[in-house]
């Protein structure tokens, strides 16, 4: 069988390496490191956990437990040495970051299949399949032949400024309603309505709220191009209602006057579960975030599926450019995985990797893709970074969100993620996963 060449070894290309090596299909795994470093890695180590400790809950109330546990029944290599190496962290998975990274680099290079080629990449193989994986710090040279790659397209964003995105079922929508400025064209938009001490009390507590700290490898410049809504805020008491909360236009159908200041959501899916606070790019904490955008009445009890961010990313306009098998439309043997896609996370980050993997030793193999379904944590997350409907698309999180509702009711909310959990692993037990 002719050997696929991964580059990066991440959680994503060692994932990749692993689950095409277990299948039979040889595999070149290119990595930098030792020779060369990005600024946020310090150990030689493959799978090397930057930020945290922690891979979050392991509790299939939670879409990254269900995650979690659909990776397990692929045979995954970082599920199988996070288990193996984890600490204490309640209902969370936490791993002694150090022997979880070199657990992960002792079975790549003693796996007979896997061929490791250490030094840069700086040029894209011409011919044979491909799967780059090389995350959110991708080298400027291997960034500029990935340009090369899409020369008609807005192909990659440097800056990740994102607003804030909630379900549309935690929105109160006895305090907002459905409709467009002036009633122009179809009600495209949820409109939150503030009373002036309503507006007066968030401001404060806005222009007030803790920002974020700046990593040593990111940028101030980020914030050049795309103003934080809390820095707009402090320029003065009402410069938001002239600008993200301005109330022109938007006739409240309970009182039929404007309010004093509106925040608009606009929708950020196809099936629309799932709305974007308009205008919100910030850089506040999360937890701040979740304080004072609790005060926006219509959003009091909002589930939030990601919290906004403002940092340096490097990240694939995927739904323009990938299918849900992370291939690149009309070059299918070139396939990309991990944070570049723009997954967040790093068990997001091992998914995409292992389904890259999976539909591409099925190629190989000359036999039909195993299609995850949208019902999976695994489908739900693929067919959402190839979306083409999804309006201007940033890094998320696996969330409940993303997947479909169960169409009956199940008291809690709990309750019903367990459900939802378990519909998507009898779905998962039902495809033919080649091991």
């Amino acid at each position: 069988m002719e050997k696929v060449i991964v580059i990066g070894a991440g959680l994503a290309g060692s994932e990749a390496a692993w689950q095409l090596a277990r299948r039979g299909v040889p595999v070149e795994l290119r990595e930098m490191k030792p020779g060369k470093m990005s600024p946020a890695h310090h150990t030689p180590h493959f799978g090397e956990l930057v930020c945290s400790n922690s891979l979050r809950s392991d509790q299939l109330e939670n879409a990254v437990g269900l995650l979690k546990e659909e990776l397990r029944r692929c045979g995954s290599l970082i599920m199988a040495c996070a288990d193996e190496h984890r600490v204490e962290a309640g209902g969370a998975l936490a791993v002694d970051r150090h022997a979880f990274a070199a657990a992960i680099t002792q079975q790549i290079k003693n796996h007979p299949g896997i061929t490791v080629a250490e030094g840069e990449v700086t040029e894209i193989p011409a011919e044979g399949n491909v799967i780059i994986a090389t995350g959110p710090l991708t080298s400027e040279a291997l960034s500029a032949e990935i340009a090369g790659l899409f020369p008609d397209s807005k192909y990659l964003n440097f800056f990740d400024a994102a607003a804030p995105l909630v379900t549309f079922e935690s929105i109160d929508m006895d305090s907002a309603w459905f409709a467009s400025r002036y009633d122009r064209g179809t009600p495209d938009y949820i409109n939150c309505p503030l009373s002036r001490e309503e507006y007066d009390a968030f401001w404060t507590e806005l222009t007030q709220a803790q920002e974020a700290e700046v990593h040593g490898f990111e940028d101030a410049g980020v914030f050049e191009g795309c103003m934080p809504v809390e820095v707009m805020a402090r320029r003065g008491r009402d410069t938001l209602c002239y600008g993200p909360l301005k109330p022109v236009g938007l006739k409240d159908p309970r009182t039929g006057r404007e309010p004093f200041a509106v925040v608009q959501l606009r929708k950020d899916n196809a099936q629309g579960s799932i709305y974007n606070m308009v205008g919100f790019q910030t850089h506040l904490k999360f937890p701040e975030q979740k304080r004072v955008f609790s005060m926006i009445p219509a959003l009091k009890n909002a589930e939030y599926v990601r919290y906004g961010v403002m940092h340096r990313n490097t990240f694939l306009d995927s739904p323009r450019l990938l299918d849900r098998y992370y291939r690149v439309r009309g070059n299918e043997r070139l396939m990309f995985a991990g944070q570049i896609t723009g997954v967040e996370g790093y068990v997001e980050s091992t998914a995409s990797g292992c389904l890259a993997a999976l539909e591409l030793a099925r190629r190989l193999e000359g036999k039909a893709p195993i299609d995850f379904p949208r019902e999976t944590a695994m489908g739900a997350m693929a067919l959402y970074v190839s979306d083409q409907s999804v309006v201007n698309f940033q890094p998320m999180n696996v969330n409940f969100g993303l997947i479909p509702q169960l169409g009956y009711r199940v008291k809690g909310k709990r309750n019903k993620n367990a459900a939802i959990s378990q519909r998507a692993l009898e779905a998962l037990a039902g495809l033919d996963l080649g091991v």
